[in-house]
């Protein structure tokens, strides 16, 4: 993978890292939004580069493997906070808003790592 194959690559996670959660406000706002990409990590856009792109290609990365436990954490969040929208709790939803923008923070974070790691291996 080119130097720049990689940072397209990197910066489509983060894209759709960011969609997830554009999908996950719209739901807590009263939107109609598609439950599923939010409920199920494997169903999202990320969670799909995740297993297409992320973990075959860079998946021996301590880094990597940290980020697929995180992204596991920000969907429970997820699912969390849109169990309190339905059960009438729109507001305790909302500000469980707090919660998922500091996991985002710790994903970005590692996506970081991983990025500056795979170009120090030449990948």
């Amino acid at each position: 993978m080119t130097h720049d194959d990689l940072q397209r690559e990197f910066n489509t996670a983060r894209l759709k890292h960011r969609v997830f959660k554009a999908k996950l406000r719209s739901f807590l706002y009263g939107s109609g939004t598609d439950e599923q990409p939010i409920r199920d990590a494997q169903v999202c856009s990320f969670g799909q580069w995740l297993l297409q792109v992320g973990l075959p290609q860079l998946g021996h990365l301590p880094a990597m493997q940290q980020l697929e436990r995180v992204h596991t954490a920000m969907h429970a969040t997820a699912n969390r906070l849109l169990d309190l929208h339905q059960a009438g709790q729109a507001e305790a939803a909302v500000a469980g808003l707090s919660e998922v923008d500091r996991i985002a923070e710790q994903m970005m974070s590692l996506l970081h790592i991983i990025e500056e790691n795979s170009r120090r291996e030449g990948r």
